[in-house]
């Protein structure tokens, strides 16, 4: 299994997502089999059969979290040393063509959400910018072509 790097509130939602799994969920679950089962015939039984696959997913999702959550590195912030980029840091960076200016937090690649300025120390960007330092231009080959970033903060 690849390494999972997460930050502490991540680590809080999937626990919070795990709880609800084990407990509200699987007690959902449980009721929809009850009522299904009291309509007879299980073989032919399509309630019976969508409760069934629902608890099979549930339960792949409940190991799966739990999976994620044993080996999750946790991204410490206080430990972050921001004279260079790394996993947890914000970096601004600046497009030294088109002079756009892009703000991302350099998370594990189970926490990306690009929409929310999120991206991977596994993604082209996130991989190529690591290690970096304020001022250090580099360039980054993205499915969109070649870019050459500037970067101009390092932050919390």
């Amino acid at each position: 299994m690849a390494e999972i790097w997460l930050t502490p509130e991540e680590i809080k939602k999937r626990e919070e997502r795990l709880e609800h799994l084990k407990t509200t969920r699987r007690l959902e679950i449980a009721e929809a089999l009850k009522v299904a089962r009291a309509f007879g015939d299980l073989s032919e039984n399509a309630e019976y059969d969508a409760a069934k696959n629902e608890q099979a997913k549930n339960e792949y999702d409940i190991v799966q979290l739990e999976n994620e959550l044993k080996n999750a590195h946790v991204i410490d912030e206080s430990a972050i040393d921001y004279t260079t980029v790394g996993v947890g840091a914000k970096v601004k960076l600046t497009d030294m063509t088109t002079k756009k200016k892009f703000a991302y937090q350099i998370v594990g690649s189970a926490e990306t959400d690009p929409l929310n300025g999120k991206i991977s120390n596994e993604s082209p960007i996130g991989r190529t910018v690591l290690g970096h330092k304020i001022g250090d231009v580099v360039e980054v080959t993205t499915p969109g072509g070649m870019l050459k970033l500037k970067v101009t903060a390092i932050g919390k």
